[in-house]
């Protein structure tokens, strides 16, 4: 071996079981730290109106969540996985994130952030970020790596990381009541676009970068109280084409032989 050799230290083995209590731990952390942090005020789910509604609701919890994928992924050694893809997709899935990012596009209250300022706007964005990348590390690259390394084939992994995507949203219920169930099913769907935009794009970047900006898009409608916007309308549009879309061409995801 030449002097100037480095040994590589091999990544580490995660079970299914193993990632499911990584993905509880993230979830005490997020939720814990967002219930500690917003105990005295009075911001609905999802709808902060003022900047400190925004640090401690979105941008301080879920930054703490991101440490955690980090620190998660570090320890295990599989940030090339989780950052890159090798499974590539045919091309016609390009219209995944082209919908998406058409429907943030059109769907966000430009006025609404403007009527609250710069610095609340950047805060937000930074925030959403934050979550588009803490949630793709955590479910479309640990999740998708750690069913992959388990023996499951592409279709299951892509499966059952997408229902625990879905499943996690559940725990909103202690910010918001049943009406977080409905999330379940759509953050499901959507989960499933993201993970083809990251075979689709051969990484982790940009389905969060996608992620974040549709969080951001859905969160602008509710920033300025008591008026409403019709950009959300958007973003379940944007869901429903999609999922006709993916349901007529399923067959026609995988590269041809």
């Amino acid at each position: 071996m030449g002097e100037h050799s480095v040994v590589k230290a091999p990544a580490r083995n995660l079970s299914v079981w193993g990632y499911v209590a990584v993905v509880v731990a993230y979830l005490v952390v997020v939720q814990g730290s967002s219930l500690f942090l917003t105990r005295d005020l009075d911001s609905e789910y999802a709808a902060p109106t003022t900047v400190d509604a925004v640090w401690r609701s979105i941008t301080v919890p879920v930054g703490l969540s991101l440490l955690v994928v980090v620190g998660v992924v570090t320890a295990l050694g599989w940030w090339r996985p989780v950052l890159v893809d090798d499974k590539p997709v045919r091309p016609w899935v390009i219209a995944v994130p082209t919908i998406m990012l058409a429907a943030i596009v059109l769907g966000t209250n430009y006025a609404g952030l403007a009527d609250r300022g710069l610095g609340f706007t950047a805060l937000l964005l930074i925030g959403a970020l934050f979550v588009g990348f803490a949630e793709e590390g955590m479910f479309r690259g640990l999740g998708l790596t750690a069913f992959r390394r388990n023996g499951f084939s592409e279709g299951k992994a892509a499966l059952w990381s997408t229902v625990i995507f879905g499943l996690a949203h559940a725990t909103n219920v202690i910010s918001e009541g049943p009406g977080s169930f409905v999330q379940v099913l759509v953050a499901a769907l959507s989960g499933y676009f993201l993970y083809l935009v990251r075979r689709r794009s051969a990484g982790l970047l940009l389905p969060a970068v996608v992620h974040g900006l549709w969080d951001f898009s859905l969160i602008s409608a509710s920033v300025v109280p008591g008026k409403g916007y019709f950009g959300p309308v958007l973003n379940i549009l944007a869901l429903v084409v999609l999922t006709v879309l993916v349901l007529v061409r399923r067959h026609q995801v995988e590269p041809a032989r």
